[in-house]
């Protein structure tokens, strides 16, 4: 029977890491992806910080789905080993948070030129991430990506059956399939389909800009119909990136990014009514 459990990038309600947790209490989702927090990364926050982020999940009975960190964000040919460090931070932050999975990247390629030269240094990296992360007890999900090495169907495929491991599955993100021009369905979820493992739930238009799951050419609702029937158990994740918020011109580099109003809960709840009405329906 397929389980369909809510969770979602709550620093788009707001920055501040209390304001997010009561925003998802009022909404009633009892899981969070943590990324931004009091305005930082997740990353760059101090153990002692850290254990004050699990007391406030705690007040506010809220859990850990992944952590949202930028492993595999920067350049192929930037220095990896100091990024390798970060990740073994994050690995005892997910510990610390009782997190499942922590999403990661598969590294930026050099404007213009072909990702495949760059494809044994992507493997070589990934390969050492996912070694690093072995016994641990916790997955790393493969986030599709706009400009990244694992941004096409095919090339998310190659580093899934590549480095292929229990604990290395899929992110599938239908909205940045859509901003690199790829058909997310049925193309990319039939080929991906047996590695995906946690969904983020942001559709897109045809030039990009991302809308309410079902409002723009992702094929959300026949990702999710297809997963229930085949009995998918696991997380759907809120990414609405439907107003602005601290850390939106990082993450999409794009000219719509300028004309989006601040965003918060109310986007939020907008993005959230969304996926309930196409949960409703399948």
């Amino acid at each position: 029977m397929s389980q369909f459990i809510l969770s979602g990038f709550a620093d788009e309600i707001d920055a501040d890491f209390k304001t997010q947790l009561s925003g998802l209490n009022e909404l009633g989702i009892g899981y969070i992806e943590v990324r931004g927090v009091n305005g930082s990364n997740i990353s760059t926050l101090s153990a002692e910080q850290i254990i004050e982020v699990k007391h406030q999940l705690e007040a506010h009975n809220v859990k850990v789905s992944s952590i949202g960190s930028p492993v595999g964000k920067i350049q192929i040919t930037d220095d990896f080993n100091p990024h390798l460090d970060m990740f073994k931070r994050i690995l005892d932050t997910a510990h610390t948070l009782s997190s499942p999975y922590i999403r990661v990247f598969s590294f930026y390629m050099p404007e213009g030129e072909d990702p495949s030269l760059y494809r044994d240094e992507v493997m070589d990296r990934m390969g050492a991430i996912v070694e690093t992360a072995k016994g641990s007890g916790i997955t790393l999900v493969h986030e599709n990506e706009k400009h990244i090495y694992g941004d096409t169907a095919e090339r998310c495929l190659d580093l899934m059956t590549t480095l292929k491991a229990d604990h290395w599955v899929s992110a599938f993100d239908p909205a940045n399939f859509i901003q690199c021009e790829e058909e997310v369905f049925p193309k990319a979820f039939d080929l991906l389909k047996p590695f995906i493992k946690y969904v983020h739930i942001k559709d897109a238009l045809a030039d990009g800009q991302v809308v309410p799951a079902g409002y723009g050419i992702g094929r959300v609702e026949d990702v999710l119909r297809t997963l229930k029937a085949d009995g998918y158990a696991g997380f759907l994740s809120l990414e609405p990136h439907l107003g602005s918020f601290k850390g939106l011109a990082q993450l999409e580099h794009t000219d719509w990014v300028d004309s989006l109003e601040q965003g918060g809960l109310h986007t939020f709840r907008i993005a959230h009514r969304a996926l309930l009405d196409i949960l409703n329906r399948i």
